[in-house]
């Protein structure tokens, strides 16, 4: 089970059901920004869609198949985001690496810092060899953010993204044990 990180004045830890109300607000204030790239983040989203959510990640957590989290404050208590590993592919040991964060919490290095916690994580606790971070082509910000903390781009993959039922270009950015994640 994965045990929270704490590093960087933040807290990596799994979802809990006292998370369920916040994680409500957050998709909700957000909805102009992380909705854009992430179809879930909608209007409406509701506190059963946000119970689902949790208990598929725990259920994925347990198998060992994909490692979603919150990105709370230091102490745990106020969501700020969400980051991940997950896609893992054990036959050639690599993952994707995936994050958001709510709207008033952006642009204050929140993601640069929690992708640094999990990217850790993936290569000294699930000794993954690879990190994937896959990002719409014109979904600028993120794109910074993979540079920011110096992963490499290696291609512009075309129609690899599926983001609102349209088939997208994406830049694929990876990370390998031993590389400096930069702050």
């Amino acid at each position: 089970m994965m045990q929270p990180l704490l590093a960087h004045g933040l807290c990596v830890r799994p979802f809990q059901k006292t998370d369920v109300a916040e994680f409500v607000v957050a998709a909700r204030e957000s909805v102009s920004t992380v909705g854009v790239w992430m179809p879930w983040c909608h209007d409406r989203y509701s506190a059963s869609e946000a119970e689902s959510w949790f208990d598929l990640c725990e259920r994925k957590l347990r198998a060992d198949e994909a490692y979603d989290a919150g990105i709370f404050s230091a102490d745990g208590t106020e969501l700020l985001g969400g980051v991940a590993i997950n896609q893992i592919n054990r036959e050639h040991n690599f993952g994707n690496i995936g994050y958001w964060v709510r709207q008033t919490r952006q642009r204050q290095g929140v993601a640069s810092r929690a992708v640094r916690m999990i990217a850790t994580y993936g290569f000294g606790q699930i000794k993954l060899t690879r990190l994937e971070i896959v990002i719409a082509e014109d979904n600028l910000a993120s794109r910074e953010l993979a540079k920011k903390i110096g992963a490499t781009l290696e291609c512009i993959a075309r129609n690899r993204l599926i983001v609102h039922g349209k088939p997208r270009a994406a830049a694929v950015y990876s990370l390998i044990p031993g590389m400096p994640i930069l702050t």
